[in-house]
């Protein structure tokens, strides 16, 4: 099977707009290459095979941080501006699809930069292919995380009235098919803070962690290691490390 490369990098601890501003110029860069080879093509001037889009994967942490994404409301944010700087809590207006999401220390994010025309272009697919990721991620720690119908991210016990809870939250954009923003799993992520908001607009659902479910602290590189290794298998990868 010919596995597509993916760059691998795990940027550590970063204020949520540094780690933006970084996906943004990735994927910039990115639809540069397939604006000059659509100009070059209309030249006649290529085959296509020197103009190459490169994948990436991010694993980032962020100081605490509330994200709003371009179809959430204000409402389900429920501190005040002032608040949120007496909390010392970042919030951006962003242009990820969904609504409110808290991001912070214990929370492993990933951030898949793909050119889908190299997969395929189907987002639904791609964000299934995410969820397939947690989920099997989930089972190598006795957890059953399943999908919720018409809600996108992982669950456990979705079906289960009253007993719904939200372990890992995704969401993304996509220019020229090319994709940024991701997904947000919890591992030893301190629950509190999804009290001051409506976590994805979502009303009477609770919010949980693997350190929750399983009663004890993670080790974070050992979750980090499981995501990576069902990446590559979900979505026929190979990462090279930077």
């Amino acid at each position: 099977m010919n596995y597509q490369e993916v760059l691998f990098k795990d940027i550590g601890t970063v204020r949520y707009k540094e780690a933006w501003d970084y996906q943004e110029r990735l994927l910039q860069e990115n639809v540069a290459v397939k604006t000059a080879l659509r100009e070059a093509q209309d030249k006649g001037e290529t085959s296509g095979a020197e103009y190459q889009t490169s994948n990436h994967l991010l694993f980032v942490e962020h100081p605490h941080v509330y994200t709003l994404g371009k179809s959430g409301h204000m409402d389900n944010v429920l501190l005040s501006e002032e608040h949120l700087v007496k909390r010392g809590i970042d919030f951006f207006r962003i242009n990820r699809g969904g609504d409110i999401t808290y991001h912070g220390p214990g929370q492993i994010v990933g951030y898949p930069i793909f050119d889908l025309e190299r997969f395929y272009t189907d987002i639904g697919r791609y964000l299934r292919n995410i969820e397939e990721v947690v989920i099997r991620t989930l089972s190598g720690y006795g957890l059953k995380g399943e999908r919720s119908p018409g809600e996108t991210g992982v669950w456990l016990d979705p079906f289960v009235r009253g007993r719904e809870r939200k372990i890992c939250a995704i969401g993304v954009r996509t220019s020229r098919w090319i994709t940024m923003h991701g997904f947000a799993l919890n591992v030893n992520t301190d629950l509190d803070y999804f009290g001051f908001i409506i976590p994805c607009g979502i009303q009477n659902k609770q919010v949980t962690s693997l350190q929750k479910e399983l009663g004890r602290e993670v080790d974070m590189e050992g979750v980090k290691q499981q995501l990576k290794t069902h990446f590559e298998d979900v979505f026929e990868i190979r990462l090279r490390y930077q």
